[in-house]
């Protein structure tokens, strides 16, 4: 049961309903996440173009953000965002035994550049909470942002520390929230344990 009320697309008025429309429009329904900030009309009309911006077209391919996404939300045990990330994958063409391997951490034949990203996806999910500044002042290891800043053009790791940064926050607000799935079930061998 989610945490607080989910409002619905008839108490919104003006921007807050054009984006909420705009929302059904591209998914066929009111997702529980736009529902629980629907209570705070203009938080809601800033998050669903915000978030379009993070996870949609950029510099930094599809497939890479949406496996960091999905290996962000299996790293916080979040069953509703990886339902989500799974989804979106799934729609931009990934593999659901891809997306296994992701989540299942067995990386090595996967190429460079999608297991940096999934290293610094886990460093960065993992690590923060654990480690004192002084001893980890980036968040992440120095080898791994160095190789990070090899590999990434600067728009890339722009787009790529920041889509990590918002699936961390976004897969801890989920959680709290208790929302029900409103996206199909995750494929077998992602539920989060």
């Amino acid at each position: 049961m989610a945490l607080i009320p989910l409002a619905n697309l008839e108490s919104l008025e003006g921007n807050p309903r054009e984006v909420a429309e705009s929302g059904v429009a591209q998914y066929g329904q009111v997702l529980n996440t736009w529902a629980a900030l629907m209570n705070k009309p203009d938080l809601f009309a800033a998050y669903l173009p915000f978030l379009r911006q993070v996870a949609g077209p950029g510099e930094l391919s599809a497939e890479i953000k949406d496996l960091s996404a999905l290996l962000v939300a299996s790293l916080n045990h979040c069953r509703y965002s990886v339902s989500h990330r799974a989804a979106s994958a799934a729609k931009n063409g990934v593999s659901e035994e891809l997306m296994r391997q992701v989540v299942s951490g067995d990386w090595a034949g996967l190429e460079p550049r999608l297991r940096i990203a999934l290293e610094l996806s886990r460093e960065m999910t993992l690590l923060p909470p654990q480690q004192e500044y002084s001893a980890l002042p980036y968040g992440v290891t120095a080898e791994l942002r160095e190789r990070a800043q090899a590999e990434f053009s600067e728009v890339e790791l722009l787009e790529l520390t920041f889509s990590i940064s918002v699936w961390n926050a976004l897969a801890r607000f989920h959680r709290v929230m208790g929302f029900e799935l409103d996206m199909p079930e995750p494929p077998e061998g992602l539920e989060p344990a």
